[in-house]
């Protein structure tokens, strides 16, 4: 198997969820235990479904897995539309990580369409 750290898709996911943890450092306090945890959750599922994806051996197993880091980066593309529309964060960083989140669909996107072994 390959490494799943050389994936641009791994990478990409990765490099947003590092962003939304940044992001999400200035939540009100109310909501530690509500949207800021819905949003790290969704951000971090993302490269980590790749990992687990690119550690199985068919590509059936594979593609399930990204196809749930898929689901994910949908449901936090939603997260981020909600606190930029709250306030919770500025529209210029909802803005970033939504361009951020687009990139990342299109790379996983490609990914899926690929073979465990060519890829992993």
């Amino acid at each position: 198997m390959g490494d799943h750290r050389t994936l641009k898709a791994f990478q990409t996911a990765d490099e947003l969820a590092m962003a939304v943890y940044s992001a999400t450092r200035c939540f009100p306090r109310d909501e530690t235990f509500g949207l800021r945890a819905q949003m790290r959750r969704a951000a971090v599922s993302v490269p980590a479904n790749i990992v687990e994806g690119c550690a199985r051996e068919t590509d059936r197993e594979y593609r399930q897995f990204l196809n749930i880091a898929f689901g994910s980066l949908r449901e936090l593309g939603y997260y981020v539309e909600l606190a930029g529309r709250l306030g919770h964060i500025p529209s210029d960083t909802a803005s970033s990580l939504a361009t951020r989140q687009s990139q990342c669909a299109r790379l996983l996107a490609a990914l899926m369409g690929r073979t465990a072994s060519d890829v992993c």
